[in-house]
């Protein structure tokens, strides 16, 4: 899918610096934030983050 920052930055009201950051992963963004991100790209939160790798 080709979605520039901007764009994503307007569906998951968030900044365009934001996402930026997170992309380049120099963020540690919230589930939240994460949630969001999803949302605005139509898919389950599930499939943008691997929970299996998560350490509780």
């Amino acid at each position: 899918m080709k979605i520039s920052q901007e764009k994503l930055a307007e569906l998951s009201d968030l900044s365009k610096n934001s996402i930026g950051i997170i992309e380049l992963g120099k963020s540690n963004p919230t589930i939240e934030t994460l949630d969001k991100i999803a949302n605005a790209l139509n898919i389950k939160l599930t499939e943008l983050v691997d929970v299996s790798k998560i350490d509780l």
